[in-house]
């Protein structure tokens, strides 16, 4: 176990990382996942140009989903399958998938799975 209890650090060396092995390049830009308690955020960027080419929040009114059971969950859904629309408009299908040192479980997989049923591909 882990001497340092703080789990936004730990989350952080989580996605130093990972960070490592994942880059997005031209070809296959990376798309990056923030989860706060209450909004998620989802990037794609090419990692060698410096530059973020989509991005869809839980804040903007697109991203916004009905409440009820399980909502944060349908929110994470819609924000995964406007990212993918935004991408898909600008002409990228394949990405890599960036979980950002979170479990790939919950959210996170809400996200991944709509934007894989929205067509991109990782």
């Amino acid at each position: 176990m882990p001497r340092d209890k703080n789990a936004a650090r730990l989350r952080v060396v989580r996605h130093a990382r990972l960070r490592k092995k994942v880059t997005g390049v031209a070809q296959r830009p990376r798309l990056c996942v923030f989860r706060s308690l209450r909004h998620i955020y989802a990037q794609i960027i090419d990692d060698t140009a410096g530059a973020t080419l989509a991005a869809a929040s839980s804040q903007e009114e697109a991203g916004k989903a009905s409440g009820g059971q399980g909502a944060k969950l349908g929110v994470a859904a819609t924000v995964g399958k406007l990212v993918a629309e935004r991408a898909k408009a600008k002409g990228i299908t394949q990405v890599v998938f960036d979980r950002g040192g979170y479990k790939f479980h919950g959210r996170i997989k809400a996200l991944a799975d709509a934007s894989r049923e929205a067509g991109l591909d990782f």
